[in-house]
């Protein structure tokens, strides 16, 4: 599954685990499966830290594996083979599951710890998207910071049946506790905030605490982010008001309405 120098990349992260950790994989009689355990079989000799058995209960979808720090509840799962787009996300799994420090800053790991409730996330991906990362890597981040929450990544294209109940029309696709949650790209800080109820408070009074700008520009597009860049050239005290900068730029394949771009491509959200 892996060539020789992705393997020695590969058992490089895997000298940083801290706490050992189990990988627990579900196989049936699919070619799919031969290729995870296949794969499953290269991780487990890269590290001590790192053991493999196969999982016994009969109510998980195959092929999937979880990734679970020993001894605790801590873990995330992938329902099919995380490569292509997908294959980071499986690295940081493995080094944040395993103890390794997340590069998340300390006031979003400290909201995560205080959420309160229990929280089942699935994630519908597709090994081609360039959002999909985004999404499962906060998830897994999230399941690993706070034993209420559990998250599975789930292969959209070996798992068409669910596709199809669920009516998924694009990719990443986010169910909380079996319920449509949220589409396309989203941003660690962007989960956290839909979750806490009192984000909104903590975001005021952090702007409350801002000086008073000249100019407030509404929306972080394009159109916005000019507006704001030119507003600020001149000397005006500029700010932007914005749930995510590039706006629809950021999802969008094929833009040719971009000022002084004739053509540009932004990442695949289906």
């Amino acid at each position: 599954m892996l060539d020789a120098n992705i393997k020695e990349q590969l058992k490089a992260y895997m000298d940083k685990l801290q706490q050992p950790i189990e990988l627990v994989a579900a196989y049936d009689d699919s070619k799919k499966s031969q290729e995870l355990r296949a794969l499953l079989e290269e991780l487990e000799p890269m590290s001590p830290k790192i053991s493999l058995r196969t999982e016994e209960a009969e109510n998980v979808r195959r092929p999937s594996f979880a990734i679970n720090r020993v001894g605790t509840e801590i873990g995330v799962r992938f329902a099919g083979i995380p490569m292509g787009h997908e294959f980071t996300s499986l690295v940081l799994a493995l080094l944040q599951v395993g103890g390794h420090p997340s590069k998340a800053s300390q006031d979003v790991i400290e909201q995560i710890q205080s959420l309160e409730g229990k929280f089942e996330f699935e994630t519908y991906f597709s090994l081609s998207c360039q959002n999909c990362p985004d999404v499962v890597q906060a998830l897994n981040l999230m399941s690993v910071l706070n034993p209420n929450i559990k998250h599975t990544s789930i292969d959209g294209a070996l798992f068409q049946d669910e596709v199809e109940q669920r009516e998924v029309m694009a990719v990443p696709s986010v169910y909380m506790n079996g319920e449509p949650w949220g589409q396309g790209r989203m941003t660690l800080e962007e989960i956290v905030a839909k979750l806490d109820t009192s984000s909104s408070e903590k975001d005021a009074e952090k702007i409350n605490q801002k000086d008073t700008f000249e100019v407030l520009v509404i929306g972080g597009g394009p159109a916005g982010a000019s507006a704001a860049i030119y507003a600020a050239r001149k000397g005006i005290s500029t700010g932007i008001a914005a749930e995510r900068f590039g706006g629809q730029v950021a999802d969008t394949m094929g833009i040719e309405n971009l000022i002084s771009v004739p053509y540009t491509e932004g990442p695949k959200l289906v």
